[in-house]
């Protein structure tokens, strides 16, 4: 599904990441762990276009994407949570999970929300509020259902269970293991290998741009 080969980005002259390889097999969840700055952020930026990609290829269902602009990598059917979640504070749950799936014209927008919604029922009874005025668990559901409407083929999670509470971890984790059962795949960003091993078929550990474990979960 996702492989990326000796990845190597650069900014100001300084090397963040320092040819990275992994890859996120078809229906399986792959797990990306590491500390703060050891470049999981990067990573996932990266395959998204939002980090110039340096050296190293990017491919996805067999197309490299460095010719893909970033902009139309979600019609691709990638789904990008990032860490900060990046909700419109104004406007209400509904109309933020509805926003890319409106900006990149899906004409099944509806019925992609009505799957999440069948999936994740908590964001069906907040549907009205406006994101600003949720909690920052509650943001990070709106943020994962954001990822689920586009993301129908690969899931990119940066640090979704981060700061959780229990409860709200638990709603998380089942809304992601049914979306692998639908047919995703998932490459999951976390400074915790806890959740990870729960959900991983395969781990890669990172560390100041490089990683230095591939291998099961266990």
């Amino acid at each position: 599904m996702l492989r990326l080969d000796q990845v190597q980005v650069t900014v100001r002259q300084i090397t963040i990441l320092r040819g990275v390889s992994l890859e996120v097999r078809p229906g399986t969840v792959a797990g990306l762990v590491g500390r703060n700055g050891a470049g999981k952020t990067t990573t996932l930026r990266t395959v998204m276009g939002l980090m110039p990609l340096t050296g190293g290829r990017i491919w996805y269902q067999g197309t490299e994407l460095s010719s893909v602009p970033a902009h139309r990598r979600a019609a691709l059917g990638i789904g990008y949570m990032p860490e900060d979640r990046r909700l419109i504070p104004s406007l209400t749950v509904q109309e933020n999970l509805l926003l890319p799936a409106w900006a990149n014209g899906f004409p099944d927008a509806e019925g992609r929300l009505e799957t999440v919604y069948g999936w994740m029922p908590g964001l069906r009874a907040m549907a009205g509020r406006a994101a600003g005025q949720l909690s920052g668990g509650q943001q990070k559901l709106v943020a994962l259902g954001r990822a689920l409407v586009v993301g129908t083929r690969l899931l990119l999670l940066d640090e979704p269970f981060e700061g959780l509470a229990p409860a709200l971890a638990d709603q998380l984790e089942d809304a992601l293991r049914e979306a692998v059962r639908q047919g995703r795949s998932v490459l999951l960003a976390e400074s915790e290998h806890h959740r990870v091993e729960t959900l991983a078929d395969r781990v890669y550990v990172i560390e100041r741009g490089e990683v230095f474990y591939a291998g099961r979960a266990e």
